[in-house]
C-alpha cells in the first residue's frame, strides 16, 4: 500500500506535512470526527490520485487560531485528481477519470441535494447542515492537501473533465472549480450582477478577485475592488478592475464617487468575512465589510456575501464576535430593500457551466488570481507567504506533474 503525506495543523500559526496514512473507503476515527460519522462506510466513494490541491483563505482562518479546530486535522477541501479505486457502489466514474471535486460533500439524496443546494447537505454532518474536507465543524472529513484523498458519494459529486489532456493544459484554470471560482462567482450572481451592472467587491484576496473577474463575465460594465493591501490592488488592475485603497482612504463612497460619478453601486461582494479590519489605519473590525457594502449599495440592490463568518471565533477582540454576534446596521440594509446572500456556495450549482467557460478560453480565472505552483513539501511556505498578504493563490502540486 501506498504511503501518504498531508498538510496537518499543528495549532495557532503552524502547519506541517506528514504522513497520514493511506485513505480507505471508510471514514475512521481522527481528529474532528464526530462520534456519529466513525467507521462510516463509503462504498459509493472513490480514492483519487491528487493533481492539484490549493490553499484556501478558509484554512488560513484556522491556522491563525480563530476557529476551533483540533490539533492534527488534515486541511484542504479545494481537490483535483484522477480516480484510482471505486467502491463497490460506484457506477458512473470509472478508473483512470480525471475530476474536480467540490468542496462541499453532498449525498445527493437528501430534500436540499434534490434542489440543489449542496452546501446544506443534510446527510453527511452530524452536528449541523453542510460539510467540507478538512475543515473545523464540518464532519471530520479528511482534508485532500495530500498525495491522495478518499471521495465519498462519488456518482453524485465529481465534475469528470471531458478530455485529460486538454484539462492538464488548463489545470491551473480547473483547479479553481473546486471552490474559490464558484464561491467568487456566487457571490457576484447572488449580487445580481448582469449587464451593465456597477460592482464593488471588498477584498482583493483571491475570493475577491475571483469574484470580480466572475462580475466581468456577467457583463458588469465597473468592477471596483476595495483592499488595504496596495500588492493585491494592482493584481486586481492588471485585469480591468478599478481600485480603492482602503489604507489610504476612509470614505468609500467619495471614492465610488470619483470612478463612477456617483457614491454608489448596483450591487456589492464580502469576500473578506470575519476577520475584516475598518477602513483607514482602524485595526480589526468585524462588521466594517457588511456596513460598508448597504452604505455603497443603491437602494434595492444586492449584496453577496461569500466571505466566511462563524459561529465561534475565540480569537475575536470582544466577547460578541466570539460567538458571530457583530454589531452590523441592519436596520440600514432593511431600509434600503437590500437583498442578502449568504452561507458556504453551493458549488455544484456552478462548476460545470465554469468549466464551460475555461475550456472554451473565456474565462481566465488562474491570470485572475495569479496561480503559483508549489510542492506539499512547500505548504508551510506557502501558508506563511499567503497569510503575509502576497498577491498569489496557492496550487499545491503533490505529485510534481504540474511543473
Amino acid at each position: 500500500m501506498a504511503s501518504n503525506k498531508g498538510v496537518v495543523y499543528q495549532g495557532t500559526g503552524k502547519v506541517t506535512v506528514e504522513d497520514i496514512g493511506y485513505p480507505e473507503l471508510i471514514l475512521r476515527d481522527g481528529p474532528g470526527v464526530p462520534k456519529e460519522n466513525v467507521n462510516r462506510k463509503c462504498e459509493h466513494g472513490v480514492i483519487l490520485k491528487v493533481i492539484a490541491t490549493n490553499i484556501c483563505g478558509s484554512d488560513q482562518h484556522m491556522v491563525r487560531g480563530r476557529t476551533t479546530a483540533p490539533q492534527g486535522l488534515v486541511l484542504g477541501h479545494e481537490i483535483t485528481g484522477e480516480v484510482i479505486e471505486i467502491g463497490r457502489d460506484v457506477e458512473f466514474i470509472e478508473k483512470g477519470d480525471m475530476v474536480s471535486v467540490p468542496f462541499n460533500i453532498a449525498c445527493g439524496r437528501c430534500v436540499m441535494c434534490q434542489q440543489q443546494k449542496t452546501h446544506i447537505c443534510l446527510n453527511v454532518n452530524p452536528d449541523r447542515p453542510g460539510s467540507a474536507y478538512g475543515y473545523v465543524d464540518m464532519g471530520g472529513w479528511v482534508g485532500g492537501q495530500s498525495e491522495y484523498v478518499m471521495v465519498p458519494y462519488a456518482d453524485f459529486q465529481l465534475l469528470k473533465f471531458p478530455d485529460k489532456d486538454q484539462a492538464m493544459d488548463k489545470i491551473l484554470d480547473l483547479t479553481m472549480l473546486t471552490d474559490i471560482f464558484p464561491t467568487g462567482f456566487h457571490g457576484a450572481y447572488s449580487a445580481g450582477v448582469t449587464m451593465g451592472s456597477t460592482v464593488y467587491v471588498a477584498g482583493a484576496g483571491p475570493v475577491g478577485l475571483a469574484a470580480a473577474h466572475s462580475a466581468q463575465l456577467l457583463g458588469a460594465s465597473a468592477v471596483i475592488v476595495g483592499d488595504l493591501n496596495e500588492e493585491r490592488l494592482q493584481q486586481a488592475k492588471s485585469f480591468g478592475c478599478e481600485t480603492v485603497n482602503l489604507k489610504e482612504h476612509d470614505r468609500l463612497g467619495e471614492q465610488i464617487e470619483q470612478i463612477l460619478g456617483v457614491p454608489e453601486v448596483d450591487a456589492a461582494i464580502d469576500a473578506v468575512g470575519f476577520e475584516a479590519s475598518g477602513h483607514g489605519e482602524s485595526g480589526e473590525q468585524p462588521a466594517a465589510v457588511l456596513n460598508a457594502i448597504m452604505d455603497v449599495t443603491q437602494a434595492g440592490g444586492g449584496l453577496g456575501i461569500p466571505g466566511l463568518y462563524v459561529t465561534e471565533d475565540p480569537g475575536a477582540a470582544d466577547k460578541d464576535a466570539q460567538t458571530g454576534s457583530l454589531k452590523v446596521r441592519f436596520g440600514q440594509g432593511w431600509a434600503k430593500a437590500h437583498t442578502f446572500v449568504t452561507g458556504q456556495t453551493p458549488a455544484m450549482y456552478y462548476n460545470r457551466g465554469l468549466m464551460k467557460s475555461i475550456l472554451s478560453g473565456k474565462a481566465q480565472i488562474a491570470k485572475a488570481v495569479n496561480a503559483q505552483v508549489i510542492s506539499l513539501d512547500e505548504a508551510p511556505e506557502g501558508y506563511a507567504d499567503f497569510d503575509s498578504g502576497v498577491a498569489k493563490k496557492f496550487v499545491i502540486d503533490p505529485h510534481g506533474s504540474l511543473r
